[in-house]
């Protein structure tokens, strides 16, 4: 059964929408708390979101940008704005589809039937792993792993994120700005010494790999990697 995630805060139209949703057979589940979507989301794992745009502390496009950091699922807007420009900014923003209010509960269900069988049925492209490879280091971001060699070390989401900007930087420098974004969390707040805190973490799994160094600070611009473990291959 397809679960369903409903971020929608008015209450008939999010009961509108749970009550199409189970008629065809979806399991549908609606969001608690509008500060926590991205918390809901990662609980609840759902295989398609409907979102809203107007919410409550943060809009629909930032709550999708939030989802598409850890998933690729279908996310379909459903917002009473119906400008050209509300539009492209839900698919900039990560958007699959924009449905308008009000809308006619057969559309939405042959919206989500065709989301769900082109992404994870019939019409499923086969997609393969997400990975990052720089001079034989490998990042997992889907399985939060860091391997060199035969060696492997497990990541946290923030550690998998910052390691992540760093290899696609590479050999550039990523900035502190970029990475500060990368941490940034609605629920809690997030400043220059969080960064540094998990800098420190992420030079810390590249030792347990046995590489010393392998992430350099840049005074006043960020941090880089640091190649020093092919030179070190033999």
């Amino acid at each position: 059964m397809s679960r369903i995630m409903i971020v929608e805060d008015d209450p008939k139209i999010a009961d509108l929408l749970l009550s199409a949703i189970e008629k065809y057979g979806y399991e549908g589940v609606r969001v608690k708390d509008f500060r926590l979507v991205l918390l809901e989301f990662e609980q609840v794992q759902p295989d398609l979101v409907l979102l809203d745009v107007n919410l409550p502390s943060y809009d629909g496009y930032y709550w999708c940008r939030q989802i598409r950091k850890v998933s690729t699922c279908p996310v379909l807007f459903i917002s009473a704005r119906d400008g050209e420009m509300d539009q492209i900014m839900a698919l900039e923003n990560g958007g699959d589809d924009y449905i308008t209010k009000p809308f006619h509960s057969g559309i939405v269900l042959a919206k989500i039937h065709s989301h769900l069988r082109r992404a994870y049925g019939e019409y499923a492209a086969k997609r393969e792993e997400l990975m990052l490879e720089k001079e034989g280091l490998i990042l997992y971001p889907e399985r939060l792993e860091l391997q060199y060699g035969q060696a492997v070390v497990p990541l946290t989401r923030k550690e998998s994120d910052l390691i992540e900007s760093l290899m696609e930087r590479y050999p550039r420098v990523a900035s502190r700005e970029a990475l500060l974004e990368k941490l940034w969390d609605p629920q809690a707040f997030v400043d220059e010494n969080t960064l540094n805190v998990n800098i420190a973490r992420v030079r810390k799994k590249f030792q347990e790999l046995g590489m010393e160094d392998a992430v350099l600070t840049v005074r006043g611009s960020g941090y880089r990697l640091n190649n020093s473990w092919s030179e070190a291959r033999p």
